[in-house]
């Protein structure tokens, strides 16, 4: 990871969806240039995973749609 990203990233404002989850959560940061960055909730000492926003869009729209989830 590049320097001005992890700068960005130690900086960002990181946001969750508000439940009551037992901290089973991720959480987000919308970063320059569209980016998205993702962690866990449980382990934010781990780098997280940066996509590119037509990434997050697509897997956004898509668990909305159902299409993520697991099988029964």
């Amino acid at each position: 990871m590049d320097l001005e990203l992890k700068r960005e990233i130690d900086d960002a404002e990181w946001v969750t969806a508000s439940s009551d989850n037992q901290g089973n959560c991720i959480y987000v940061a919308f970063l320059s240039g569209g980016r998205v960055a993702i962690r866990d909730s449980e382990r934010p000492d781990l780098e997280p995973l940066v996509v590119r926003g037509p990434v997050w869009d697509a897997f956004s729209n898509g668990m909305k749609r159902g299409v993520f989830e697991r099988p029964a």
